[in-house]
C-alpha cells in the first residue's frame, strides 16, 4: 500500500515532504524542471516503502495511506501514478 498525494496539495506544493522521504519518491522537486508547471507534488507509487514520513510534515494534510483515501480523491492514486508513467516514457 504506497501513499498517495491529494487535492489540497494543488497549487501548494510545500516541500517537506520531498525533504522527509527516505527514498526520494515524491516530486517533482524544487530543482526539478517540473516543479514550475505542475501544480502538485506526487508519490510515485513503485518506489514508495509505506514508511509515513510524509503524512506528519505536510501542512496541509493532503498525503494518505492509499487504503485511507477519502472516496472524494481516491482518483488521485491514478494522478499520482500517471504523473510516473508519463515521465518514464520521456
Amino acid at each position: 500500500m504506497a501513499y498517495v498525494i491529494a487535492e489540497p496539495c494543488i497549487d501548494t506544493k510545500d516541500t517537506a515532504c520531498v525533504d522527509a522521504c527516505p527514498v526520494d519518491c515524491i516530486h517533482p522537486r524544487k530543482d526539478e524542471p517540473e516543479f514550475a508547471t505542475e501544480r502538485m507534488l506526487y508519490i510515485d507509487p513503485d518506489e514508495c516503502i509505506d514508511c509515513g514520513a510524509c503524512v506528519p510534515v505536510c501542512p496541509v494534510s493532503a498525503i494518505f495511506a492509499k487504503d485511507d483515501l477519502p472516496e472524494q480523491w481516491s482518483h488521485y492514486a491514478e494522478i499520482n501514478a500517471a504523473y510516473y508513467q508519463k515521465k518514464s516514457a520521456q
